[in-house]
């Protein structure tokens, strides 16, 4: 196998040379950095990254650990995560918590020894109660809604703004008995909670009460429970003309329970998800959504767990970033 010398020698520069030209140093002449490159591709060279960063005290490998994998949400996330590493020169390990609070944990304080240079930490069991628990020497980036003002760069939706925005937009096409199916309302955290939040808000804005029989509350933000609660509403008498779902999976069981139960959308019941996971624009009708622009969070959430592991971004003062939003209107509200 050749080394970085025999590539030095057939050009004719030295062994410094050619390092900068591998590792891209922009003040080596175009012409030295081509003669560089031949003599690499002529003698097969290849650069030994496991070598290079085990010298740097480094994997080249992140971690990614979220609640479940198989939603279409977390396949979205995950997926430009990877492609956001990718361009730092780094590898994604995707681990699963279960939505558990000590795995979640565990995620933390193991992920050194799993040989990760950093951890991005989706979370939904963990909240305030655990910051201490952030406070470990290897950089951490939270994504999720539980974990503000903590000791680990933060990315996180504009749950209430965003929901808010959504319940205003049936609102604007004439609904007025407007259900949201949510999870549990665990207190301010959470994201069935922030968007529970925002809905409420934009009732009040429209000087509409909030009903408590127009919450609808699942178990598990699943299709399956979903569409069961759904149709167990619908056959009990329950009167809406809009249903804002707190997110895209639960607003395809709630799609499946309407057609199951005789009810049009968007002709008697308009309907709006959140998340603008792929599969919501070919579901029949299409589904109006959020779109909280899944892939600028993962480029800041990787851009800053690159620059902690680089030791070159911020100082020790950590950063908060609540991604934007847009409203994409299909044919579940008419669009």
């Amino acid at each position: 196998m050749a080394t970085i010398q025999d590539v030095a020698k057939a050009a004719g520069v030295s062994a410094m040379t050619v390092s900068n030209v591998i590792n891209g140093h922009p003040h080596v002449r175009p012409a030295t950095r081509e003669r560089v490159l031949e003599a690499m591709t002529r003698l097969d060279y290849r650069v030994n990254v496991a070598a290079r960063n085990l010298r740097k005290g480094r994997t080249g490998t992140i971690g990614l650990a979220v609640p479940e994998i198989n939603r279409p949400y977390y396949g979205r996330l995950a997926a430009s995560l990877i492609t956001a590493a990718g361009r730092h020169g780094l590898r994604v390990s995707i681990e699963q918590t279960g939505a558990r609070r000590e795995s979640e944990l565990a995620a933390v304080s193991l992920s050194r020894n799993r040989l990760y240079d950093g951890l991005i930490l989706s979370t939904v069991g963990m909240d305030r109660a655990d910051l201490e628990a952030l406070e470990v020497d290897h950089p951490v980036v939270i994504l999720g809604e539980r974990v503000f003002g903590g000791p680990a760069d933060h990315v996180a939706m504009p749950n209430e703004a965003a929901s808010e925005a959504a319940t205003r937009h049936l609102l604007e096409r004439g609904c007025r008995r407007i259900a949201v199916v949510c999870g549990r309302l665990d207190g301010e955290v959470g994201v069935s909670s922030r968007r529970h939040a925002g809905y409420l808000r934009a009732l009040a804005a429209a000087g509409l009460p909030a009903d408590p029989d127009l919450v609808v509350t699942v178990e598990s933000l699943t299709m399956g429970e979903a569409a069961r609660r759904m149709r167990e509403k619908v056959t009990g008498g329950l009167d809406v003309d809009g249903v804002f779902c707190v997110t895209d999976t639960v607003a395809m069981g709630v799609l499946r329970a309407l057609a199951d139960t005789g009810v049009r959308v968007p002709e008697q019941v308009r309907v709006i998800g959140f998340d603008n996971v792929d599969e919501s624009a070919y579901l029949v009708p299409s589904l109006s959504t959020v779109d909280p622009d899944h892939d600028l969070m993962a480029d800041r959430a990787v851009a800053l767990l690159a620059a902690r592991i680089d030791r070159s971004g911020p100082g020790q003062e950590r950063e908060e970033f609540v991604s934007p939003f847009r409203l994409v209107v299909r044919e579940s509200t008419g669009g």
